[in-house]
């Protein structure tokens, strides 16, 4: 059986759907800086589209795989959001629809891989540094707040004892 064609991602006939992974691990975050259109040289988070007859789990394993090296387990869904992106006459030139998944690493290490020219593990305090478009910003502070909260739930339901006592 052949494969259908790839719809083109630059002025699509329908938004694509594609997922993006939260990888967060000891309040850090990794970052990946796009080597491909839309947004090519920006920072952002390891993601990429859904193939036909993957599910957006699956596919979040994969492009996380391919991107950064890294396995992953997606945990939870942070965000659901859209992207529209438009060229100098105002025409719909990228149109994704993204599902952005909290993420635990299972296994690997962090190395920029394909549609990636560098992939690091950036702290809250040095997210300012990276230029991250205000939408990537919101979600990505979301995805550490829910993993403190997280951490923070498993800690009083396991009797985790701090440095402190």
């Amino acid at each position: 059986m052949t494969e259908p064609p790839d719809v083109s991602r630059e002025y699509p006939p329908t938004p694509l759907v594609g997922v993006g992974a939260l990888i967060v691990n000891n309040g850090k975050i990794v970052l990946v800086r796009r080597s491909k259109e839309p947004a090519k040289g920006e920072w952002s988070i390891p993601g990429g589209l859904v193939k036909v007859g993957e599910t957006l789990k699956q596919a979040v394993i994969r492009e996380v795989f391919e991107e950064t090296g890294l396995d992953v387990e997606p945990n939870t869904l942070v965000e659901l959001l859209e992207r529209i992106f438009s060229d100098d006459r105002n025409r719909i030139r990228y149109h994704y629809i993204l599902a952005d998944y909290l993420c635990s690493v299972i296994g690997g290490s962090l190395n920029a891989g394909s549609d990636a020219t560098d992939a690091v593990w950036a702290d809250r305090a040095e997210l300012n540094w990276y230029a991250l478009p205000a939408v990537t910003m919101r979600v990505i502070l979301n995805a550490l707040d829910r993993d403190s909260q997280r951490n923070s739930r498993h800690n009083r339901d396991y009797g985790a004892v701090s440095d402190d006592s």
